[in-house]
């Protein structure tokens, strides 16, 4: 009986790949109305690095570091919301490719007040 050998080779996942996987994740958590639009600032960690709007992301050494800023829905537990995030990229990330996370950070950058049509 012959026991198949491990396949050879290399598998590189794109950095883009991850802003991909923190976008999806980050709609899906209660209380974000939508990533904000603006590209983050470059981070000073160093690394592979992958923007979209309202997304950084950094890997090195195997590791990925995530920026996500999000524009909130009113009346929501801001906080909880955030630490919602952190845990659901975290998880979506290790699950989904494999990589350990550093951190997650996010970011707050507006709440988004349903419009009433009326002038102020």
């Amino acid at each position: 009986m012959t026991v198949p050998s491990a396949p050879t080779g290399r598998v590189t996942i794109a950095p883009r790949v991850l802003t991909t996987i923190v976008h999806q994740t980050a709609l899906g958590v209660e209380g974000v109305r939508r990533l904000a639009s603006r590209l983050p600032r470059r981070s000073k960690l160093s690394g592979r690095r992958a923007v979209a709007p309202g997304i950084e992301v950094i890997v090195q050494d195997g590791q990925v570091a995530v920026t996500v800023h999000v524009i909130a829905e009113p009346g929501t537990n801001w906080v909880q919301m955030a630490e919602t995030l952190q845990t659901e990229i975290t998880r979506a990330i290790e699950h989904i490719v494999g990589l350990g996370v550093t951190g997650v950070d996010v970011y707050i950058d507006d709440v988004a007040f349903a419009h009433t049509g009326v002038n102020p």
